[in-house]
């Protein structure tokens, strides 16, 4: 957790910079799961007290998390996602289903995300163009910051 980014131009080392460790990732998909309490981290993922506090508090201090009262009222804290943290959601629904694509053998069970109000799985992430139209990764290429945009 550097606290300087890897690759100053590139959005993906900044965010790998930042959220790209294992327990920081399972933390936040904890999170989005309704997990708020450090015991209840603890618990989920079996993380040493130490790692977690590190990690609790590095996404507290990039503003991914933040502390709150606990809502039941005594001395414990809670970890809410921040509106930033809650825009980390395609990362771990992408994650989750290239996880459910190919670290399953067929037929093997595993959890599924499913929409509250349907209790049907969640679609498959796809990314489209304005028209609709499914982009792959051939379809597309990254402008380096010192390279002009191409007329189209």
């Amino acid at each position: 957790m550097n606290a300087r980014p890897t690759d100053s131009t590139c959005p993906v080392a900044r965010t790998v910079d930042i959220v790209g460790d294992r327990w920081s990732l399972l933390i936040i998909r904890d999170a989005f799961d309704g997990v708020r309490r450090f015991s209840q981290f603890q618990r989920s993922l079996g993380i040493a007290k130490n790692i977690l506090a590190t990690r609790l508090r590095h996404l507290v201090d990039v503003g991914v998390l933040r502390v709150e009262p606990a809502s039941g009222g005594g001395s414990y804290q809670d970890y809410v996602l921040t509106d930033k943290g809650k825009d980390l959601f395609d990362l771990i629904v992408s994650l989750r289903q290239w996880g459910q694509d190919h670290t399953f053998t067929p037929g093997e069970q595993h959890s599924v995300l499913v929409d509250v109000a349907t209790d049907q799985p969640v679609p498959r992430l796809r990314y489209t163009t304005p028209d609709g139209t499914h982009i792959q990764a051939h379809d597309i290429r990254v402008r380096k910051v010192n390279e002009a945009a191409q007329p189209l």
